[in-house]
């Protein structure tokens, strides 16, 4: 088969064509090629993605210029130190601002000898056409007409040599312009074009890289600038407008690094769907074990080579298959419309009216809903068909009544393919297909074959079956409402690959993502071939609880649909975003939505770092004090009563925490042993916590009278201080005890409802801690007021102040780390990087 024909028999087969070999493997490949009676070429995988017949066409992604307005100030200067030209060729691709009639300067280059030694300019003229003039020595060629100002992208070339003066002037691959004598007049030689010059890119310069005039100025956008030293062949210029850099001779090539973009021009970067035909494909010569270039269209032998795991999925899913929906189909329909065999079954290529026949039976059956559940191998094949389908070639004179039907069927297939009840069947075939995306891919190849339905007095098709449609005008749009594609999407089955989610700043980590919105699909064609512009759109949330929303596009990671995507938010930004909606501008079109991000705070590693070292030398100042004073305790011989017992209690039970805490990090290589310690870590602070909360209630029955006797007090306290950590880490151990210990640290895991065993009872224990220490300060500044009044009944007013401030000052500063109310400041630590260390500081030495 020819290039074309050969990867989309393998992609139909779920598989690819061949991979190059890796050089160690390219003998003992040939040879077992040999040995199945192969010769000659074989066709090989081009990398970089052919799409479609007969046009190829390649994602370049590269900074555009975008020079809004015309005025004076706006240029661009290439940062490019330009050797003389004796010949020179400047290729770009641009939009034109159709706005506006004036004569516009694309680039114009000057030297100290002579400002207009090499320029471009041109205008829009009554008849809507951009007409080009080029410029050397000062010497005028005349404007010319060169395409359309229909405001899309277009390609150009100038090219100019030394000898007679000959140039030419390409637009969109073709010579449209080119003669002779565009050079000095007199008794010497031509001249060679100056070098040392100044480039400046969307400007006249009346002088040396200055003095602009608005009227002259260019308005629109460029991009993929290059210029060189040689005059390019019609070929080289077709490889050029493909986005192909000619390496040889370039004198500048287009690169951001390489301008001084004026601060009001904007930049932007965009996914530049470049134009023109391939004309050569790679192949794999068997027997001199080489490579080499063919004509894509020369019918070739291939090889369709499958990923170990995916072939695996398509064969368990071959033998458990019951083949029902297929039996019923190829029975209704009264021939084989869905072969039985995935692997050996010869997919022909299809009519319309083939089409039409199979999808109208394929979606009778599916709607009478007898088998609910597709089985992963009725999946595979009504996919199979799909694809079959959106690559049937429609000719001309083909009835259009019939054609509007085909679209109708198959967006009705395709929806009902994607019922939630088959979510399970995806991620049963997850190697094979990665994901429902795939989906999307088919339907943007079937809505092209929509085009001969459009006339003068039909200028707009809408399909729509539930929650898919598709609608083609200019532009073809898609749309996979809440209820069918985000589903899938969410499932298990998705494989669907995040771009550009995960901060690396340094200031959020990643946790999960959601499709929020319905899934949209926009392109824009010219002469049936998409071309790139930019795009602003507004989608309605389905999901209110998000976090953070962001706007997000679909591309794939391969040619074939079936290899997967990922989401991206490269080239898109969000406009506004509202509670039930968000407004997203793109610099290009392609799939689109609004995920829904989740993330947490995540600092840089020299942050972790001066934290780790705090905590351990503030752990280690505080175990210190601890022993110290536990020990004094036990040796000076302090009176035993309530308030001395409490204060053992939790000077063991910081110390036993903190100093596990100081050499957690060294039990983090052995799983059990991480696992050990993070269970006492969870023990030994919620035992310190709950002695904070005994040292509150001691304090309450200090202050309010307590008709309790201090024998039974102290049970209480026990059973509070002791039993109460012991039965929330039982508990937790008995229900999360594979969920239990965080990835990357010896303490509880912070991804599941885990750390509320810790954090529900220490805010439970703050709160009322908190109530307590409210209550002590009220008696203690209303005993300090009466106390002041016996004492010093004539003191003055602002000593009695100072009294009272120092009787709140005073239990607030002692009562504060007895009590633990220093962890509040957890509480802000997502806030900022300072809390972090004050939290640290105030817990380490507590």
């Amino acid at each position: 088969l020819d290039w074309w024909h050969a990867d989309r028999y393998c992609e139909r087969h779920f598989a690819q064509l061949l991979f190059e070999p890796q050089e160690s493997e390219q003998a003992s490949f040939s040879k077992l090629l040999q040995s199945h009676h192969i010769r000659g070429s074989v066709w090989l995988n081009e990398r970089d993605g052919v799409l479609h017949k007969p046009k190829w066409r390649r994602d370049h992604i590269v900074p555009v210029l975008v020079f809004r307005d015309k005025t004076d100030t706006k240029y661009v200067k290439v940062l490019s130190d330009f050797p003389a030209l004796p010949a020179v060729t400047a290729c770009a691709h641009l939009q034109w601002d159709t706005r506006t009639q004036e004569i516009a300067t694309i680039f114009s280059y000057a030297v100290p000898a002579f400002i207009n030694e090499f320029q471009l300019r041109g205008f829009v003229d009554e008849e809507g056409f951009v007409r080009f003039a080029l410029i050397v020595h000062g010497h005028h060629s005349p404007y010319l007409p060169m395409f359309r100002a229909d405001g899309q992208w277009h390609h150009f070339c100038v090219t100019w040599q030394q000898e007679n003066g000959t140039w030419a002037i390409y637009a969109d691959g073709k010579r449209r312009a080119s003669a002779s004598g565009l050079c000095a007049v007199g008794p010497s030689a031509p001249q060679a074009i100056s070098g040392q010059g100044t480039f400046i890119i969307g400007q006249d310069q009346d002088s040396l890289g200055g003095t602009f005039r608005a009227k002259e100025s260019f308005s629109g956008n460029i991009t993929d600038l290059h210029v060189w030293q040689k005059v390019l062949g019609t070929e080289q210029i077709e490889k050029v407008r493909s986005c192909w850099v000619v390496e040889q001779d370039l004198v500048f090539g287009w690169s951001s690094n390489a301008l001084e973009v004026e601060r009001t021009v904007q930049e932007v970067t965009a996914q530049f769907l470049c134009p023109g035909p391939v004309e050569e494909c790679r192949v794999f010569e068997v027997g001199s074990s080489g490579f080499s270039y063919t004509s894509c269209l020369q019918s070739l032998p291939f090889i369709c080579g499958y990923r170990k795991d995916a072939y695996w999925q398509l064969k368990k899913a071959q033998l458990e298959s019951s083949r029902s929906l297929v039996g019923r189909v190829n029975t209704l329909a009264k021939r084989t419309v869905i072969p039985e065999n995935i692997f050996t079954s010869d997919v022909q290529d299809m009519n319309v009216s083939v089409a039409l026949g199979a999808l109208d039976v394929l979606a009778s059956v599916l709607r009478e809903g007898e088998t609910p559940v597709l089985e992963s191998s009725d999946l595979l094949a009504v996919l199979q068909l799909l694809k079959q389908v959106s690559d049937v070639e429609v000719q001309e004179g083909e009835e259009l009544k019939m054609l509007e039907q085909l679209g109708q069927y198959y967006v009705e297939v395709t929806e009902l393919i994607l019922e939630e009840q088959n979510i399970e069947t995806w991620s049963s075939v997850s190697q094979v297909i990665r994901g429902p995306m795939a989906v999307v891919e088919l339907c943007n190849r079937m809505v092209s074959h929509l085009a001969p339905l459009l006339t003068a007095g039909r200028t707009k098709i809408t399909i729509q079956h539930r929650n898919v449609g598709l609608r083609r005008v200019v532009v073809k749009n898609m749309w996979f409402g809440y209820g069918s594609l985000q589903r899938c999407l969410s499932g298990t089955g998705s494989s669907a690959v995040f771009q550009d989610v995960a901060a690396s700043d340094g200031g959020q980590k990643y946790l999960s993502t959601t499709v929020g919105t319905a899934v949209i699909s926009s392109a824009l064609l010219s002469d049936y071939q998409e071309i790139s512009t930019s795009v602003r759109y507004r989608l309605q949330h389905r999901i209110q609880w998000m976090v953070i929303p962001m706007c997000f596009l679909w591309f794939l990671l391969h040619v074939s649909p079936d290899a997967g995507g990922m989401w991206s938010t490269a080239g898109c930004s969000v406009v506004t975003s509202l509670p039930d909606s968000t407004a997203c501008f793109c610099n290009h079109t392609t799939n689109f939505a609004v995920l829904l991000q989740v993330y947490e705070m995540q600092r840089t590693a020299k942050e972790e770092l001066t934290l780790q070292t705090l905590t351990f030398i503030g752990c280690g100042i505080s175990f210190c004090a601890l022993i110290v004073t536990f020990i004094l305790f036990l040796a000076v011989g302090v009176p035993k009563s309530e308030r001395t017992t409490v204060h053992k209690n939790l000077i063991f039970a910081l110390a036993a925490a903190e100093a596990l805490l100081m050499f957690s990090e060294l039990a983090r290589t052995n799983q059990v042993v991480c696992f050990t310690v993070t269970a006492f870590l969870h023990l030994f602070f919620m035992a310190a916590f709950s002695w904070m909360l005994v040292e509150g209630l001691l304090l309450w029955s200090k202050v309010v009278a307590v008709n309790m006797s201090e024998d039974r007090r102290m049970k209480f306290y026990y059973v509070t201080g002791w039993g109460l950590p012991v039965v929330i880490v039982g508990v937790t151990l008995a229900t999360s005890f594979n969920k239990y210990v965080a990835d990357n640290h010896c303490w509880l895991n912070v991804q599941t409802n885990v750390i509320w065993a810790f954090v529900g009872p220490v805010l439970f224990i703050l709160a009322v801690n908190t109530f307590v220490l409210f209550r002590v300060v009220m008696v203690t500044v209303s005993s300090a007021r009466r106390r002041s009044k016996m004492l010093t009944p004539n003191s003055s007013l602002e000593n009695q102040i100072g009294i009272q401030i120092w009787a709140t000052a005073k239990p607030v500063l002692v009562l504060l780390p007895v009590l633990g109310l220093t962890w509040l400041c957890g509480v802000l630590v997502h806030l900022s990087i300072i809390w972090a260390y004050v939290f640290i500081v105030l817990n380490s030495l507590q």
